[in-house]
């Protein structure tokens, strides 16, 4: 009597691909897939640890990158939910290691997290969902 084996899907990993002003920015990284980091490595940006694209063809060739590689990647417009505030004198590096860009007010600090984890992680840290229009 033989034993039943099921196919098991890989779960792929999520990559939100962000539009920052006229770029479009994610955050990941490559630990496991250093030669698809060197593929996209011209895209990289070391000051801010991310990656940026500069048009629209840029991003969709990541995108078709990231797909055959296992990652599902997402290109998001509507920031909204994944904003979130802190006093400007609070401790704030825990979240600014999992945010993708930041930006400052006189009276706080607004990040743009890589993902809802990160949200949930920075609310945990103290920060607070952010609502409303900023410029990152």
């Amino acid at each position: 009597m033989g034993v039943e084996t099921f196919d098991v899907e890989e779960k792929r990993k999520r990559i939100n691909v962000f539009k920052v002003g006229k770029i479009w920015v994610f955050k990941y990284f490559f630990a496991d897939n250093q030669d698809l980091f060197r593929q996209l490595a011209d895209h990289y940006n070391r000051e801010t640890y991310r990656f940026e694209f500069k048009s629209v063809g840029e991003r969709n060739q990541a995108l078709k990158l990231l797909e055959r590689n296992g990652f599902d990647a997402y290109p998001i417009e509507d920031l909204n939910g994944y904003l979130v505030k802190m006093d400007k004198f609070s401790k704030y590096a825990p979240v600014l290691r999992n945010s993708v860009a930041f930006t400052e007010t006189p009276k706080e600090r607004i990040f743009l997290m890589k993902d809802l984890a990160a949200v949930e992680e920075a609310i945990e840290f103290g920060a607070e969902i952010y609502k409303g229009d900023v410029a990152i």
